[in-house]
């Protein structure tokens, strides 16, 4: 029960140990994406594009337990610091509540607007039946999805990274091992299609909510979720959403810019379409092993932070940033070494390879320079500063690359809006620098 460890270990060994979890669970849910992908492009390239459509979609829908749960854990690890369990314990039961409630609207909202939300981007019948089959399938989770995402917040808000990364390595596992049984209808499972798949992500995000429930039964944590603080509390409830509405937002952004980009793509051929959300598919394992040091990095920088601890806010700050850029270099060099490779992995089509390939080679890099806007991010989420975080993601993902990426497609053609990319990290980053050093006052 005792989480003073946060303000003692020394920081290199302490950011490890918390990150280090986290980087292994999250490379193994990149690799469940992966796997997924693979399997639905066995089906066809229409299932593969219909995945792609449907993918703003599903990433809104993880944005807002991922981004919510952002603020259950930025106020416990901030109410802890403080030594105010109460206050933990309140942000913690308020949470899981509304997390709940969040998931029973999205399920039904969401599963409403699909069909014409495909039909937006494509004509394609087959891809429109394959996309709604799809989604009303994976959607039905969507509550299963916010309980699994507040429960793995409450975890590493105390520091128990082990915990989640177990839970969130037996869902992927579990997936991956259903994923064909349920597409190809191997031995006594039937053969769904793109059902199956959805069905075995569905399957696989129910692993993680039974395996915290059991830990937390049978382990005690810090905090605890109490009937007590069941009593609406107008403040606490504002404060989770002043934290986790900007860092859903923060999340929810790239699907906007996804969309965005799938409407100027769509002008060229469908095989552009393709490649964006087999980049996403790849960027989402690339990136992951930074944002696993930043899930470590913001329950301790919030707890510090709370316990008044500034010189080691600073020291947490400057350590994140250099392991995240090693990450991001390690990154750099393997889409450039091996760019016709990973996409291939995805489509045998000739065309998606070549303009795929292109595409990877110029987008990587700023991979190096995003380590900037990631880190200070993930900082400032971990500090309660939601606002602060959101307005570097609405430059990352809205104000500066959308402009640019209209402006360079019609100077450039297609490969203008790869070049967005990097231009738009290289302006971000020193947005970032400057939102932070305004933002955090350390004594």
């Amino acid at each position: 029960m005792n989480d003073t460890f946060m303000k003692e270990k020394p920081i290199f060994p302490l950011l490890t140990s918390m990150a280090l979890p986290m980087v292994v669970s999250m490379l193994v849910n990149a690799l469940y994406n992966i796997v997924d992908s693979l399997f639905v492009a066995r089906i066809s390239e229409e299932a593969m594009t219909a995945l792609s459509l449907v993918y703003p979609v599903q990433n809104l829908i993880n944005a807002i337990a991922i981004g919510f749960s952002i603020g259950i854990a930025a106020l416990i690890s901030l109410h802890l610091g403080a030594g105010n369990k109460e206050k933990a314990d309140m942000a913690a039961t308020h949470g899981m509540v509304l997390s709940l409630i969040h998931g029973v609207v999205i399920s039904i909202v969401c599963t409403a607007i699909m069909p014409q939300f495909l039909r937006s981007f494509t004509s394609d019948e087959t891809v429109i039946a394959m996309g709604v089959t799809y989604s009303r399938v994976a959607f039905m989770f969507a509550v299963v999805i916010m309980a699994a995402m507040a429960f793995e917040k409450i975890f590493q808000a105390v520091g128990r990274m082990n915990i989640t990364m177990i839970g969130l390595m037996g869902g992927s596992v579990c997936n991956i091992i259903l994923d064909p049984l349920l597409i190809f209808g191997i031995g006594p499972f039937p053969k769904m299609g793109i059902a199956g798949a959805a069905l075995a992500t569905g399957i696989g995000q129910m692993v993680p909510v039974i395996f915290y429930l059991i830990v937390y039964f049978v382990s005690p944590i810090p905090v605890r979720l109490r009937s007590g603080c069941l009593k609406p509390d107008a403040k606490m409830a504002l404060q989770l959403y002043s934290i986790g509405v900007p860092a859903i937002l923060n999340l929810a952004l790239p699907s906007v810019l996804i969309t965005f980009l799938n409407s100027l793509l769509a002008v060229y051929s469908q095989s552009y379409v393709v490649v964006l959300g087999i980049y996403y598919k790849l960027q989402t394992f690339l990136y992951l092993p930074a944002n696993g040091i930043v899930q470590g990095l913001r329950p301790i920088i919030g707890y510090n932070y709370g316990a008044g601890e500034y010189d080691r806010v600073k020291k947490l700050y400057r350590t994140s940033m250099g392991m995240c850029a090693a990450i991001m270099a390690a990154g750099t060099v393997l889409c450039l070494a091996l760019s016709g490779q990973l996409i291939g992995l995805f489509s045998s089509n000739a065309e998606t390879i070549a303009i795929g390939t292109s595409a990877l080679r110029i987008i990587c890099v700023g991979f190096i320079v995003s380590t900037i806007s990631v880190v200070v991010s993930g900082s400032l989420e971990g500090l309660g500063m939601g606002v602060q975080s959101l307005v570097i993601s609405l430059c990352r993902y809205i104000v500066v690359i959308m402009p640019l990426a209209w402006l360079f497609c019609r100077l450039l053609g297609a490969d203008g809006i790869w070049n967005a990319f990097w231009v738009t990290e290289v302006i971000t980053a020193g947005i970032s620098l400057v939102v932070y050093h305004k933002s955090v006052k350390l004594k």
